[in-house]
């Protein structure tokens, strides 16, 4: 009858022999069981994990069934966070579509599709993304990964970003929140923001990418390596499926002004942790997708679970449910 709740049926009916008769031994549970000793010790693993047996306090050396109403809730708590974890997953891959329609087309010249136009090497990268720039005439949108920028990158930029804004050009970029600790960027960007130019954070982006007037979207083929290649994007479908990513994104960015924390005290950066932990990234992973480094990602992750008060990353999921840092259902 547990099934749908991850306890099998040979745990649940040692569970609710526990529940009839809380002294009974592990010997004792597999003859009225029917059941072999080893049998028995592999259902108690999988109650204690669940957390629905526990030492008792009374009698030292024994172990006592949680009552039914904890059990129950601390199973459904699970499902929720296994859930939530799910759902993340499925939002992560949603946003990693711009960078597989990039990769997919694997930099193959002779295999043109329609609305798709490679590109090999930084000149021409370079060179037509100054193409793109010059025949701007409302809006170009922008997330740029990767944490702060050198000031050689900021000195080249400024005289292109000037030249846009000064013909009416909309600009809007987005950043990592990492670049908060970049003074140059910071200077850069309030520079920006005199001339008119809009600029917010977010914890995490998608992909690098520039979308010029609604109509060409550029995407680096390797985020690993954006000098090596990139693909132009004008399809219809494909530029609307882009522009609606970016709203979204720009739409929970925050000014680069301040932070403000949601309604659980959590920074945008910290919940971007919790989302990313409970989708089973590693400290390493979870560095490189915030552009921070390893250590500063570990004592992240370290202080939220402390916060909490979990001694596991599962743990940690199910009280992250609980608390209201991750959504219970869809």
């Amino acid at each position: 009858m547990l099934a749908v709740l991850g306890l099998d049926s040979a745990s649940e009916r040692v569970y609710r022999a526990m529940l009839a008769r809380p002294r009974d031994g592990v010997a004792a549970l597999a003859a009225r069981l029917g059941l072999s000793e080893e049998e028995t010790r592999r259902s108690l693993e999988q109650l204690s994990e669940l957390a629905l047996i526990r030492p008792s306090h009374q009698h030292r050396g024994e172990l006592r069934a949680v009552s039914p109403d904890v059990g129950m809730e601390l199973l459904m708590a699970r499902q929720q966070a296994d859930l939530a974890a799910q759902q993340l997953r499925i939002e992560a891959s949603r946003a990693a579509a711009a960078q597989l329609i990039a990769e997919y087309s694997d930099l193959r010249p002779a295999d043109r599709s329609p609305g798709v136009e490679q590109l090999i090497g930084l000149d021409e990268i370079r060179d037509r993304m100054g193409g793109l720039a010059r025949e701007l005439r409302t809006e170009v949108m922008t997330f740029a990964p990767g944490g702060g920028h050198r000031p050689e990158t900021i000195a080249a930029a400024k005289p292109h970003d000037r030249a846009v804004l000064e013909r009416g050009v909309r600009m809007r970029t987005v950043y990592l929140d990492s670049v908060r600790n970049s003074q140059p960027t910071l200077e850069y960007v309030t520079w920006l923001a005199e001339l008119g130019g809009e600029v917010r954070t977010a914890p995490e982006l998608p992909t690098r990418m520039i979308i010029f007037d609604r109509t060409t979207a550029l995407i680096p083929v390797s985020s690993e390596d954006t000098a090596a290649g990139a693909v132009v994007l004008t399809g219809n479908g494909t530029l609307t499926a882009l522009c609606a990513l970016f709203e979204n994104v720009w739409a929970g960015a925050q000014p680069l002004g301040g932070t403000v924390r949601d309604r659980s005290g959590l920074s945008p950066q910290e919940s971007a942790v919790v989302r990313l932990l409970a989708q089973g990234l590693t400290d390493d992973a979870i560095s490189k997708r915030l552009a921070v480094s390893p250590r500063t990602a570990r004592r992240m992750a370290t202080e939220l679970m402390e916060r909490l008060e979990a001694r596991s990353r599962f743990e940690f999921g199910v009280r992250a449910v609980q608390q209201g840092w991750l959504p219970s259902e869809r």
